[in-house]
């Protein structure tokens, strides 16, 4: 089996298609910042989630390392403690080293952290390998919360190389061309930095040159604010519309209100298909916006939305989130409908999560506040939205992403939302369709069918023929091939023929259900 491994990178994704920055830029790093000898034993191994923990467990302990780190996040911490109680249980002298966001606040008050031997809070490029010198060389170090040292950029190695053949052909590559944020939304981890960093840019595209060489066709962009220096936006742009093919996707997160007329000249040279921008809306409502601390021009927001959906080739990806504090029920319904009319391709419906760490804490008290103890701490209730109210929307999210982000029903979901308020229009289905299914989840596009069927013409008493006509359209388009009950006298008897476009229609939505399924 060869040496064992001195140390193993490790942390549980969401999913297999994410695959850790993090983690790979440690292992770049272990050389430069820990030495030679750890380089060349050190292993990285991601697991999903979903993985029982005792099979965690055991791969791990047949690689019989000396040190173990995990990356902890919101998503994988409930995870993560239970293969770290196991794997302590079994081989106690292991040393295990904890970093992440989740583990970098409020250190005192988590059993993960209980459990492990050392935890390292903000940045680990250079802390984790000279740690791991420290544990395997000497001197012991003495503390076991260690506060991440923050070297300039040009200090850090980068991590591309680190990317599999594997990852290249089935996962999504996660790069960076900055790190840090230099706005202050309180609901924001980011809002703790002071800038934003620029990694240097020529080193950067050399090695997203590499990547795209080797075959890298999907980059995922996680820098808080892309398009925070236009210069180097459009160096970016450039980079990647001189390299511009069929399979190309490039996803990026903007600044919503900062869009000037060079940036735009370079967006609108890319063809459809290629751009996607996650724009962060967040909120409408002005003094939810004072109060968190978030800087956004609302109507240059607007105007660049109406630029991006009317004149330019991006897929545009919005989010809202519900529970700020002050926020009610009303002024968040005003904001949708502010934000539909638009026309993004996509709203995203958050619900607020009270992150280890943020300064949206210090409004607890004050707007009544309640959040889930537990992972991933959303909020319960506020003092302007009692809890049933906050789970009324929960399903509508959920409801939201079944009917309209998945893509299957345009032409429905216009029919659906007519009227003064389009936020409106839906959650009377939302509740409709609670009151009908009692759950959300486990729903096939055929029972979706049937109940927009029912809820249009019956609860609406929208005319049966558009609506069946609307609905036939929107479930052959999909590229779907059984036959919904409602649809019976009007589809085909014998299978579904595709439509023209139909198959390939039918697997960018399932490409795109992946990008966007949960955010690293």
């Amino acid at each position: 089996m060869g040496e064992p491994a001195a140390i193993v990178l490790s942390t549980l994704n969401a999913k297999y298609i994410h695959a850790s920055l993090g983690l790979r830029y440690l292992l770049a790093n272990m050389e430069r910042h820990g030495g030679a000898d750890l380089h060349g034993r050190t292993l990285l191994r991601e697991y999903t989630i979903a993985r029982a923990p005792q099979d965690i467990v055991d791969e791990l302990l047949a690689l019989e390392p000396a040190i173990v780190g995990f990356g902890v996040y919101i998503w994988n911490v409930t995870q993560t403690t239970e293969v770290l109680r196991l794997l302590k249980a079994a081989r106690p002298h292991i040393k295990v080293v904890l970093g992440g966001p989740e583990v970098s606040h409020e250190v005192e008050q988590q059993e993960i952290v209980r459990l492990a031997d050392h935890v390292i809070t903000g940045w680990g490029d250079v802390s984790f390998p000279k740690l791991c010198h420290a544990l395997l060389h000497g001197p012991q170090p003495l503390m076991k919360v260690i506060a991440g040292e923050q070297p300039p950029l040009d200090e850090i190695a980068l991590p591309y190389a680190g990317y599999s053949e594997a990852d290249l052909a089935h996962r999504l590559l996660y790069v960076e061309a900055s790190r840090g944020c230099p706005f202050k939304c309180e609901f924001c981890l980011s809002s703790l930095d002071k800038t934003a960093w620029a990694f240097d840019l020529d080193a950067f595209l050399a090695q997203m040159d590499a990547l795209h060489r080797r075959g890298a066709r999907h980059f995922k962009f996680v820098d808080r604010t892309f398009n925070l220096k236009v210069e180097a936006s459009v160096r970016i742009l450039q980079f990647f519309l001189d390299r511009m093919s069929d399979d190309l996707f490039v996803h990026f997160e903007v600044i919503p209100d900062h869009l000037p007329d060079r940036l735009k000249d370079m967006i609108a040279r890319f063809p459809a298909g290629v751009l996607q921008f996650e724009v962060g809306i967040q909120s409408f409502n002005v003094e939810v916006q004072q109060r968190i601390s978030r800087r956004q021009d609302n109507a240059q927001t607007e105007a660049n939305l109406r630029w991006l959906v009317q004149e330019s080739p991006a897929h545009l990806h919005a989010d809202l989130i519900f529970g700020l504090p002050g926020e009610t029920l009303q002024s968040f319904a005003a904001g949708f409908d502010r934000l539909y009319a638009l026309g993004p391709h996509e709203i995203q419906l958050g619900l607020l999560k009270r992150l280890r760490g943020t300064p949206i804490a210090r409004h607890t008290a004050e707007h009544g506040m309640v959040y889930d103890p537990a992972p991933p701490y959303t909020v319960r209730q506020t003092g302007v939205v009692d809890a049933p109210t906050v789970q009324r929307y929960a399903r509508l999210a959920r409801y939201w992403e079944l009917v309209a982000n998945a893509g299957r029903f345009p032409r429905t979901l216009a029919l659906l939302l007519q009227g003064p308020s389009a936020f409106a229009a839906f959650l009377a289905f939302s509740d409709w369709l609670w009151q009908r299914q009692g759950e959300t989840a486990h729903l096939s596009p055929e029972q979706l069918v049937d109940a927009l069927h029912e809820h249009l013409i019956e609860a609406r008493g929208l005319d049966a023929d558009v609506v069946r006509s609307t609905l036939c359209d929107d479930y052959v388009a999909s590229g779907a091939r059984a036959r919904p009950q409602s649809l019976r006298d009007v589809l085909p008897a014998q299978g579904l023929p595709l439509p023209r476009g139909g198959r390939q229609r039918a697997e960018r939505q399932a490409r795109h259900a992946e990008r966007v399924a949960v955010k690293p």
